[in-house]
Parts: structure tokens; C-alpha cells; sequence
């Protein structure tokens, strides 16, 4: 399949206005994706666990103005005017016009909140790009009603990545891979597939996100990807991409919990040492993201309970365990890691299914 099959010409503007309402969720990549090409085209495949609280919810409303070839929309982010995140999402209509010819023939406004503190490190933009791409499929849905479900999500996802990479990992199921790999059939660069093959062990699984650190990252993820240009790791890091996903597909399927541990600590830190290494080099960690860490290792070596954490790229932390653990692994991060947070701020979230419709 190539981006072409995504273009859409069998329309019909049917419609005068009317209006969608989606919510879609952040999700936690278990292999990490880090370092694109061109048209937000992955270096490497990924896998992430999709949430369930963290989550945007999006209204589009639109209504049919003369298609003059220009492009217009009104943006509130909880109610309010919201000028500052305009261009992003201009830049994201800007590059789905090709695919949705459609957009130009009306108006929008949209308006957008997320049920987790807006600035509390957590990143939106998966969350908030799946959902825009879920109000935009839904109305192409109705100028061409023939298209199937199957359809529908793929070029969801496929809009969603063109705003924001990981988003296309946000559309539906609970496990999703992006990118193309030799031993996961129907994966691609272009879309997220959803992986449906998961033991028990790995169902209802909890995320519990410490927010150590809410401010605004001082290397955006744009420019940390685009790091890996030159990168005196990069190819190997792409080839253990690769090793470590086979190992986790094979992990899912089984409910191998131990190496599961093995395998998502080892990527977040690798993420992280991609950061360090390159040039120019930085740090997101925290004094206190380490404190975490090697507060979680004690406890797991003591009381081998199954809790292991991962990192996004910042410095929150989210501690992964399965729910058969939750009790007596949420009183050990109340009792023990909630101080290094930043105002003792968490958030309890587990696995999720996805983008659902809301109107």
C-alpha cells in the first residue's frame, strides 16, 4: 500500500454543517520509536500500550462555505481561544489537504480538552492528533458512505501520523505497532496495526505516571528525532528495534512477564542514552526520575512482585504492573514514590481499546 491509496476523489459534499465528537487516548510506546525520515516515516518500528484516562476529547463542528481554495477554522482549547496552538494544527491540515481534498469545501471549529492537567508533561499531541483524524474520517465517511471500517481506521491512523507520529498508535486497540516489520503481518510505516495477540497476563495492565517534572521539555521530540541524523548509534539502535520487537511479540503472546521487565526497561533507557549521545547531547531525566528508578528496582529485588517502569521522553516515569498486583504495588508508590513527584501529582491509568465515537 502506498500514501496515493489514501487519497480520497469519490465524494459527494452532501452536507450543509453538522458536528463529531471523538475521544482518543495518549499510549506509552514499549519499544521506542526515535528518528524519522521524510513525512513522518519512522526510522524504526514501535509498540505501545494504548491508555484508557489519559485522553483527549474533540468536537468538529463544520459548516459548508465556497470552496475558494483556502482553508479556514476556529480553534478552543476548553472553551476558550487558543491562538497559540493554531499552527500546529494548521500545519496538520496543511499536510492532509492531498488526502482529504474535501476540508477546503467548509468551515470548522474545533473544540478540544484532555481529562489529564494540560502542561503536566504528559504529551497531548498523540492523543489530540488521533482525535482530530477520528472527526476528519467521520465526516469523509459521510461524503462517501461506501467506505468500510477497516478503511476508515486505516487512513485515521494514517492522518493522525501525519500530525503527530505516535498518534497513529492511538486509533484502536489496546496494543498497537507501528512500522514496518518482517514478522508482524499488515505492519507499515504509514498507518498503526492493531496487535491482537495477548495473554491474559497483559490484559488490564496498569500505568501508573508519576509527573515528576511538568514544564515544558527543553528539547522538543522534533528536534531529538531528528538528532538520529548522523547519530554514531543510529543504525545500531534501529536494528535493536527490530530484535527487541520480535522478543516483545513473542513476550505478548506467552505472558513471559520477567523478560517483558527486561525488555521495557532496557528500551527507555536506551531512549535515553540515544539523548545523551548525540551531538549536541541532553539530558530529560531528572535527579528524581533516578531516584524512582532505583527506588522500583529495590522493591522488585525484595519482593518480586512484576513492576517495572518506562519513560517517555521527559522525565515522568510510568510504572507498569500487572492488575492481579495493583493493591499492594499502588501502596508502594504511595508510600514511597509519590514524594519525588512534583506536588505529588499522579495519575492511575491502565490499558485501554482506543479512539471511541462520542457522538
Amino acid at each position: 500500500m502506498s500514501e496515493k491509496d489514501f487519497i480520497t476523489n469519490n465524494y459527494t459534499i452532501s452536507i450543509e454543517k453538522g458536528s463529531f465528537e471523538w475521544s482518543s487516548p495518549s499510549n506509552i510506546a514499549l519499544v521506542k520509536y526515535w528518528g524519522k525520515k521524510d513525512n513522518q516515516i519512522p526510522a524504526n518500528p514501535s509498540i505501545s500500550f494504548t491508555l484508557n484516562h489519559c485522553k483527549t476529547i474533540t468536537k468538529l463542528a463544520f459548516a459548508k462555505k465556497i470552496n475558494d481554495g483556502s482553508f479556514s477554522f476556529d480553534l478552543l482549547f476548553e472553551g476558550q481561544p487558543k491562538e497559540d496552538f493554531k499552527p500546529k494544527i494548521q500545519k496538520f491540515f496543511e499536510r492532509i489537504f492531498e488526502y482529504c481534498p474535501y476540508l477546503k469545501d467548509f468551515h470548522f471549529t474545533i473544540d478540544t480538552q484532555n481529562t489529564f492537567p494540560h502542561s503536566s508533561g504528559i504529551a497531548s499531541s498523540a492523543s489530540g492528533m488521533a482525535a482530530l483524524a477520528m472527526n476528519v474520517m467521520s465526516l469523509e465517511r459521510v461524503l462517501n458512505p461506501s467506505i468500510s471500517e477497516e478503511q476508515f481506521n486505516q487512513k485515521a491512523s494514517f492522518l493522525a501520523r501525519l500530525g503527530s507520529g505516535s498518534a497513529c498508535r492511538s486509533v484502536k486497540g489496546s496494543v498497537v505497532v507501528w512500522g514496518n516489520h518482517a514478522e508482524i503481518v499488515g505492519s507499515s510505516d504509514l498507518f498503526g496495526v492493531e496487535f491482537s495477540s495477548i495473554h491474559e497476563n497483559f490484559k488490564n495492565y496498569q500505568d501508573t505516571i508519576l509527573l515528576v517534572d511538568k514544564g515544558e521539555k527543553q528539547v522538543s521530540s522534533t528536534v531529538g528525532h531528528d538528532l538520529m541524523f548522523g547519530h554514531p548509534f543510529a543504525e545500531q539502535r534501529f536494528a535493536q528495534a527490530h530484535e527487541n520487537l520480535l522478543k516483545i511479540k513473542s513476550i505478548l503472546e506467552t505472558g513471559d512477564i520477567e523478560n517483558f521487565i527486561k525488555i521495557v526497561e532496557s528500551e527507555a533507557l536506551t531512549l535515553h542514552a540515544m539523548m545523551m549521545t548525540s551531538m549536541p547531547y541532553f539530558i530529560l531525566m531528572k535527579p528524581n526520575t533516578l531516584e524512582i528508578i532505583n527506588k522500583i528496582w529495590k522493591f522488585r529485588n525484595e519482593t518480586k512482585l512484576p513492576v517495572c517502569f518506562t519513560l517517555d521522553a521527559g522525565a515522568n516515569v510510568h510504572v507498569l504492573y500487572p492488575n492481579q498486583n495493583k493493591a499492594e504495588i499502588l501502596q508502594f508508590i504511595q508510600d514511597e514514590l509519590v514524594g519525588y513527584c512534583q506536588n505529588g501529582q499522579y495519575i492511575c491509568d491502565e490499558i485501554g481499546q482506543g479512539s471511541i465515537a462520542l457522538k
